[in-house]
């Protein structure tokens, strides 16, 4: 890594560089980084009081929500300001309320969301918080990671590598009662430019609508309200 001559901004960007693939215990964050431990440790507590750097559920080191903060006032997360009218016009073709899931630590947060104007009892709202261990975006949001870090996220979920093999290979995954009792999703991967998936798209409904194989009837349009998020933010890194 280029160095910038400020010492301790580079090793607190080294420590948000090894956060960047996901939780990490201290003694995860000593090995990623090769810091110190006293040393990764104060970044990442330094950190976490300027809210650059959170606790998951189980103590581990995850990014912080000034980030996104940062980001969104920038103007950067052009991702946002596209997805109302592309989940917009997702709803209106399949009749089904349509969502944008991103990830963060162990858990998968409705960042945008079209809804059906009728119907609302199975609706999530935007800043809903839902598992990373069952439901068709948690299964998109873990298919593409590190093997370390996919494994790891199989651990308790309702769905298997098998299963996730099957996502990777078509390109979108479909859940039904997997999450919620008689409640089917189906949903694709959103990528940034490097190529990495940055986010979700779903749409929900129930089984009645959706049917017990709802990506034969949604797939094709989900992969296409997915790939015009896709282009959007390669449109934006090149300026």
């Amino acid at each position: 890594m280029d160095t910038s001559g400020v010492g301790v901004l580079d090793k607190a960007a080294i420590v948000l560089g090894a956060l960047e693939s996901g939780p990490a215990t201290l003694a995860q964050l000593v090995a990623a980084t090769h810091l110190a431990r006293p040393t990764a440790h104060r970044l990442a507590v330094a950190l976490e009081h300027h809210r650059f750097v959170a606790r998951d559920l189980q103590g581990r080191f995850v990014l912080g929500p000034r980030l996104a903060e940062l980001a969104s006032a920038a103007g950067e997360d052009r991702l946002l300001a596209a997805a109302g009218p592309v989940l917009a016009a997702l709803r209106d073709h399949t009749a089904e309320s349509a969502q944008l899931f991103r990830r963060q630590g162990d858990h998968r947060i409705c960042v945008a969301a079209a809804e059906r104007p009728v119907g609302l009892r199975d609706s999530i709202p935007v800043g809903a918080q839902l598992s990373m261990q069952a439901g068709s975006a948690a299964q998109i949001l873990l298919a593409w990671e590190e093997p370390d870090r996919l494994h790891r996220g199989l651990h308790g979920a309702a769905f298997t590598a098998t299963i996730l093999s099957g996502v990777r290979r078509r390109g979108w995954a479909q859940s039904v009662a997997e999450r919620e009792p008689g409640v089917a999703s189906v949903s694709a991967p959103v990528r940034g430019p490097s190529g990495r998936v940055v986010a979700a798209v779903s749409i929900s409904g129930p089984i009645e609508r959706m049917t017990r194989q709802p990506g034969r009837l949604h797939a094709a349009a989900i992969m296409s309200a997915a790939n015009r998020l896709t282009e959007v933010l390669r449109r934006a890194d090149q300026g």
